[in-house]
């Protein structure tokens, strides 16, 4: 089951937390920012040790001062209006980033915020369509998942995403 909260992601006591990361896995505004000031400045250090990162692929790094001992960061989709592919790259960057918690066996929980929802524009009852789906895929391979969501609206969404796949 699909643990649905609006919170800060930041706060949460999970094993990992995934960042709505850019390309460039560089400090950004919304969640990304809240991440890298909530980690600390070792985070800087290691995304930029590895450099950068495709749309629809994961990568993982410490959480260095979060409770969560790891941040993955996933790169969503810009949306450019639903003809470019944005539907399917938002599923690969949730396929992904659960792809590289597996690779951490110590990885047992894992929260997510609404990938590509923020700045990147992606409708948010489409994207939350696409995340229960994807969490619900991967829910056995996790003892908890958590759609860590900032506002009304988007717990709306999640929740009614959830519901019709029950």
């Amino acid at each position: 089951m699909i643990e649905i909260v609006r919170a800060d992601i930041t706060t949460l006591r999970v094993d990992a937390i995934v960042n709505a990361a850019n390309e460039a896995l560089a400090p950004g505004g919304g969640v990304c920012g809240a991440i890298y000031r909530a980690a600390g400045p070792k985070l800087v250090d290691a995304t930029s040790r590895i450099g950068g990162c495709a749309t629809g692929d994961a990568v993982l790094t410490p959480g260095f001062s979060l409770p969560a001992r790891f941040v993955i960061h996933a790169v969503g989709p810009i949306w450019h209006g639903g003809n470019a592919r944005e539907a399917e790259l938002l599923r690969q960057t949730y396929d992904s980033a659960f792809r590289v918690a597996r690779g951490e066996p110590t990885i047992r929980s894992i929260a997510f915020p609404a990938i590509s929802t923020g700045i990147y524009g992606f409708p948010k009852h489409l994207a939350a369509d696409i995340a229960v789906r994807a969490m619900r895929d991967h829910d056995r391979a996790f003892d908890r998942i958590v759609a860590c969501l900032f506002d009304p609206e988007s717990e709306e969404y999640y929740a009614e995403a959830e519901r019709a796949l029950r």
